[in-house]
């Protein structure tokens, strides 16, 4: 069950609208790094979570619940950068001849079909896609990839930081970046709490694995290298399981196919 309020999470404010900011913006909505992806990744993963780690599905569902907060605070700045904007100051980015194609080019889609308002897409136009959202089910897995998501996020939030000068647009970024500092470390925690996780996933039986390559960093030069002796190829593995090897490709012959079925109409004339 979700409940709504018309405050926004954190103040918005625009001093000086600026329409290309609000196309960059966008990937903070829409793409692969931004705040749909991990609202709906968290959000997902929660509901795969059983019963008995309930504190993992709170953990998970009130992060998800924050960060659809961020895209209301994000939208909000798109609107702002975007309709605030004066004629002088849309005209004026044109005399930047690559600033003139991204406004040309860019997302007239927030104009034609949103009325100057932010759009479910990233900084293409690329309408946002769910292929991008990991939920595999697995708590550990998903914690790694919840690492992922927000150190890119970070990464995502402190560039476009770095792009703007408006002090309201740095304020906004600055929490946002700071919120992601936060996930990024509840995260790990919770990897702290899961005994014996690696490798992921741990209930599959080990000795079931091929013994001769599982703790094996494999190189795949034609000629034989020597081993680089880095903390990969060397010493004991981060599980704790093994002892790190160095080696080269076993190799399997030549790739021998049955004939194809006849539906498939693969034949050679």
């Amino acid at each position: 069950m979700f409940y709504h309020d018309d405050e926004l999470q954190y103040e918005v404010e625009v001093e000086e609208p600026n329409p290309k900011f609000a196309k960059m913006l966008q990937q903070a909505i829409g793409g692969a790094e931004g705040e749909m992806r991990v609202a709906l990744q968290y959000m997902f993963q929660a509901f795969a979570v059983p019963a008995e780690k309930s504190e993992y599905r709170r953990l998970l569902m009130e992060t998800a619940t924050e960060e659809l907060g961020h895209i209301e605070m994000l939208a909000t700045a798109v609107a702002k950068n975007l309709q605030g904007a004066s004629d002088e100051q849309r005209e004026a980015a044109r005399e930047d001849a690559v600033i003139a194609e991204m406004m040309d080019s860019g997302q007239p889609r927030q104009a034609l079909s949103a009325g100057l308002h932010a759009m479910p897409v990233d900084s293409n136009g690329t309408p946002f896609n769910g292929g991008c959202v990991v939920a595999s089910g697995n708590l550990a897995a998903d914690m790694y990839a919840n690492v992922m998501a927000e150190s890119t996020g970070r990464l995502l939030a402190t560039r476009l930081y770095e792009i703007t000068d408006d002090p309201g647009m740095e304020d906004m970024l600055s929490y946002l970046i700071a919120r992601d500092t936060m996930h990024q470390n509840q995260w790990h925690a919770a990897l702290e709490t899961m005994d014996d996780h690696v490798p992921v996933p741990n209930s599959f039986p080990q000795e079931k694995e091929n013994q001769d390559h599982n703790y094996e960093f494999m190189s795949t030069y034609r000629d034989e290298q020597p081993d680089p002796e880095e903390r990969w190829t060397q010493g004991e593995s981060v599980d704790g399981n093994g002892e790190f090897s160095y080696g080269e490709q076993p190799g399997g012959g030549e790739p021998d196919l049955d004939e194809v079925i006849e539906a498939m109409h693969n034949e050679i004339n």
